[in-house]
């Protein structure tokens, strides 16, 4: 039986094997700790019985208005540990703190548009492309993301959520402009 926890700042020396995947996006020390300050509470790791990590989900809350909302910074599982349903429990518990402790309107996330195994998973989780982001992930070539959204409770009317976000394109730079 694993064990789903908040993140420790000791975790930081034991996600190696988990941060090690090519799509798995990696900060600095300095970045992770900003988040287990401000938002310890959408911060966890899922354990193995052996104590072992095997995912993490680091998210944050944001926004103002009807687009305060739950954002998912990152969530990945260690490639041993995948196909177990540890990202489900892992997203069913920051939808459940976004909702219940922040109040929020929906949840958000960026994936590659590449990444077709992610979008059928969040998909499966109940969450839609709202938009497509030109370039937002850089490197040896650009690639853009979808703006994948779920509605919470609050939003009782699906105000934040639209079809066919796959035909709406912006750039990076008006992410910070709240829709």
């Amino acid at each position: 039986m694993s064990l789903l926890r908040r993140f420790k700042a000791t975790d930081l020396f034991e996600f190696n094997n988990v941060n090690l995947d090519v799509l798995t996006e990696t900060y600095n020390i300095s970045f992770y700790l900003q988040y287990l300050a401000r938002w310890p509470d959408l911060f966890c790791v899922q354990m193995s019985p052996h104590d072992r990590l095997m995912g993490y989900v680091m998210g944050k809350a944001e926004g103002t208005g009807k687009n305060w909302h739950g954002h998912v910074t990152a969530i990945t599982v260690a490639p041993e540990y995948r196909r177990l349903g540890l990202a489900d429990g892992m997203m069913n518990l920051l939808e459940e703190v976004s909702e219940k402790t922040y109040n929020g309107w929906f949840v958000d996330l960026y994936v590659r548009v590449s990444n077709a195994v992610a979008i059928g998973m969040y998909r499966k989780f109940g969450y839609s492309v709202y938009r497509r982001v030109r370039n937002y992930y850089s490197g040896a070539t650009n690639e853009d993301a979808y703006d994948m959204r779920k509605p919470l409770p609050r939003d009782k009317l699906r105000e934040t959520i639209r079809e066919n976000g796959e035909n709406v394109y912006v750039n990076p730079e008006e992410l910070d402009s709240w829709r």
